[in-house]
């Protein structure tokens, strides 16, 4: 059996194909819409935030063979955690993450390295802020930026009960919430860009299927400065941008076995 840890749209479609290519597998997923979403395709799954310990007891209840991390580029603690569990467990780890999409270098794009420096970078350049980063990270953003004079935070979210908390917790008005599930048209973006009257959009370099060329794209045309944030730096080994190379290493893992 395969484990695949799913954390994208794109980690679904691939859990079908390798499904396709005969292989039993368990999907496990950390919403309960992202469960949903399985369910709906016919894929068994877990839901929750698995460590390190409970992924390697789970490897050897279920007879796991080999672990697929197809989590969110951004999901660091969770790809470290099925790396080590791979290597306790020994078994094989190989990563899939979608490709990278090229930013050239544009007078309106400012790259960071993390969260906390885009916060920093935006507490100086101040006026209205949408971020578009999710909720995991807010509290950085919101205990630099709330508050600060002559700004305005503005946070694009999944439409969920605990995101809508965890605005209330931090101070996040109401009024400047967007609740909505992506992705995002090049069209919807700058009509909201334009509703809150946006001067600084911030973004993680998530890739193609993450909708973040037509984030900047809508940004720039505008003329709206932008903060990219840039991809955790972690050592995969095993990498694939695509479902070809994933299968095709599933196959020669598993015909060696």
């Amino acid at each position: 059996m395969i484990l695949l840890m799913a954390g994208t749209s794109d980690a679904r479609e691939l859990a079908l194909h390798i499904r396709q290519a005969g292989y039993p597998l368990l999907t496990t997923v950390v919403t309960d819409s992202a469960a949903k979403s399985m369910d709906e395709a016919g894929l068994p799954v877990l839901t929750g935030r698995l460590t390190a310990d409970e992924l390697v007891e789970l490897v050897r209840e279920r007879g796991i063979r080999t672990i697929v991390d197809a989590t969110h580029p951004f999901a660091e603690e969770a790809s470290k955690n099925a790396i080590a569990a791979a290597q306790e467990a020994e078994v094989p780890y190989i990563r899939f993450e979608r490709d990278r999409i090229a930013i050239e270098t544009h007078p309106l794009v400012t790259f960071a390295d993390d969260y906390e420096q885009a916060a920093d970078i935006a507490a100086e350049r101040k006026g209205v802020i949408m971020l578009t980063t999710g909720s995991k990270t807010l509290h950085i953003f919101a205990r630099k930026l709330l508050g600060l004079a002559d700004t305005t935070l503005v946070a694009r979210m999944l439409p969920r009960k605990d995101n809508m908390e965890k605005c209330e917790e931090l101070g996040l008005e109401q009024k400047h919430i967007v609740a909505m599930q992506g992705p995002f048209s090049k069209e919807l973006n700058k009509a909201l860009y334009q509703h809150y009257h946006v001067t600084l959009m911030i973004t993680k370099e998530s890739g193609k299927v993450g909708a973040v060329d037509e984030k900047l794209e809508s940004a720039l045309e505008m003329g709206i400065e932008t903060i990219v944030i840039g991809r955790p730096s972690i050592e995969y080994g095993t990498y694939f941008g695509d479902f070809a190379g994933v299968i095709g290493k599933l196959n020669e893992l598993l015909q060696e076995a």
